[in-house]
């Protein structure tokens, strides 16, 4: 007795076909899933057959050899139960076979014969669709699956639903697509009080979607400026959507399904680990970089990170992509993010204030500092100080501009560099992450800022990489100010946001 279903393994959130072949013969009874199975697979013996005997089947006392084709790639996670169920049922008889020919099979089974949910629905359903398959998979995955199109998905809450569905006794409705509920209110800048230019800064950084770096003493407003970025950026395109769907899916972060609607905005504690802020682990999973992907990734207390995990941001800030090189994996996400960092001035947090500074000043300051390499401080567009707040203005009750009165202005700027600037063939596309890498023309400078650039170069000591940012920073000024040409006041606005405060 044979019988094969269709499913998928995952690498990143690229999919690989997989047969689950399932053959019963006379012998000795035992169950050996072949394969190169993991863990959880191996384990799904004892789900698969618990979840079985709970609608009243047993397995037959014969010899069921269970084959994961191809056998050598690498198979993890539970996902492999419902197929291998699905594949035992048929070759038992118990399913006709024709049911499930054109299906492609994933979800886990609890030993009562629920269908639970698992990682990676949307990813699958793609490459259902791909593949000119249909899909079957738990009902609790179903409205983020049912974002695939021209899909035909049987979305099942346990094995007995399925089981009826497939013989024609029970009809299962198809699952609508859902977007994920938001998590609650987004923080709003008119709960700012003071930090005028940090606020201007913030602007220009959501129009260009530039990297920032902000810093100042403790309790300036800096981790607060940081969580309002997201307000301000334009909504997710659709394809954004789907792109931030299959990650956050892959990542098992998914667990009452949908489709993502807010950009992310990931904030690590200073002690994560490379895996953790890169990617990688056991099975190569996406790391905080590929999770705060189209969105914003905010690093507090920067100085406090170890520099092997801040050296490693450095090549994925440049190519908007991470690949993971390990003995059994090479796998690579997507990871266009825009970092937003904050940090202290030193280790008290009071340089510069002759009444709370250590003792150790200044040179405590140039000794925290050297904890972030040069380059990783050249990926930075925007590096500014955030000062401390004085406290009357905190008892003031005049409220600040709102994050939608600011959204409505950045949108006003992306559409005029859509419309007057990006027309141009090497002209800056304003997405975040490697995206926002392209050179500004020199057509766009007029004499004035050429000149001012000419002297900077010699005054700031600019690489080309920093001359490149400048330019991309003074581009943006330009397009918040509806100029189709980069003046000097936006390039000196520009250069004044490049030094490094507290810093040198």
């Amino acid at each position: 007795m044979h019988a094969s279903i269709k499913t998928v393994a995952f690498r990143g959130i690229e999919t690989i076909p997989v047969d689950v072949q399932v053959h019963i013969a006379n012998g000795l009874p035992s169950m050996a899933i072949v394969g190169l199975a993991d863990k959880a697979v191996a384990e799904s013996r004892e789900r698969v057959r618990a979840a079985l005997g709970s609608i009243g089947l047993a397995l037959p006392p014969k010899r069921i050899a269970i084959n994961l084709a191809p056998a050598d790639v690498v198979k993890e996670g539970a996902h492999f139960d419902l197929p291998i169920a699905l594949g035992l049922l048929v070759a038992m008889g118990a399913v006709p076979a024709d049911s499930v020919a054109g299906e492609m099979v994933l979800g886990e089974l609890s030993l009562h014969g629920g269908i639970e949910s698992v990682s990676g629905a949307l990813p699958a359903a793609l490459a259902a669709v791909a593949n000119g398959l249909d899909l079957i998979c738990p009902a609790s995955c179903g409205s983020e699956a049912a974002w695939a199109s021209d899909l035909s998905i049987t979305a099942a809450p346990d094995l007995m639903s399925l089981l009826n569905h497939l013989r024609g006794h029970q009809m299962l409705p198809p699952p609508r697509p859902e977007l994920l509920p938001p998590s609650g209110p987004a923080p709003d800048m008119q709960d700012l009080k003071g930090q005028e230019t940090a606020r201007r800064v913030l602007e220009i950084a959501a129009t260009g979607a530039h990297n920032l770096l902000m810093i100042g003493p403790p309790g300036a407003g800096k981790s607060m400026l940081a969580a309002r970025l997201p307000g301000l950026l334009p909504p997710l395109t659709p394809q954004e959507a789907l792109e931030v769907t299959m990650l956050h899916s892959v990542a098992g972060q998914l667990p009452e399904g949908g489709l993502v609607q807010s950009r992310p905005y990931r904030d690590p504690h200073h002690s994560a680990s490379m895996p953790a802020l890169v990617g990688g682990g056991a099975r190569a999973r996406p790391g905080e970089i590929s999770l705060a992907h189209g969105g914003v990734l905010f690093l507090d207390e920067l100085a406090e990170f170890t520099k092997p995990v801040l050296d490693a941001l450095r090549q994925p800030l440049e190519t908007g992509h991470v690949v993971i090189a390990r003995a059994n994996h090479h796998v690579s996400y997507p990871a266009r993010f825009q970092l937003v960092a904050a940090m202290n001035p030193c280790r008290c947090g009071y340089l510069g204030d002759p009444a709370r500074a250590c003792s150790k000043a200044p040179a405590c300051g140039r000794t925290y500092s050297a904890r972030i390499s040069g380059p990783m401080l050249d990926r930075f567009d925007l590096i500014i100080e955030v000062p401390e707040v004085d406290g009357k203005l905190l008892l003031k009750g005049t409220p600040g501009e709102t994050s939608q009165q600011v959204a409505s202005r950045v949108k006003l700027a992306r559409d005029f560099a859509c419309q007057h600037v990006l027309d141009e063939a090497d002209a800056l596309p304003l997405d975040a992450g490697a995206g926002n890498r392209q050179d500004v023309p020199v057509s766009q400078i007029d004499e004035d800022a050429r000149k001012l650039l000419e002297l900077a170069i010699d005054r700031q000591s600019l690489s080309a990489r920093g001359f490149n940012r400048v330019l991309r920073v003074a581009r943006t000024i330009a397009n918040l100010d509806g100029s189709p040409k980069v003046a000097r006041r936006h390039l000196a606005e520009a250069l004044a946001y490049r030094a490094m405060p507290l810093l040198a």
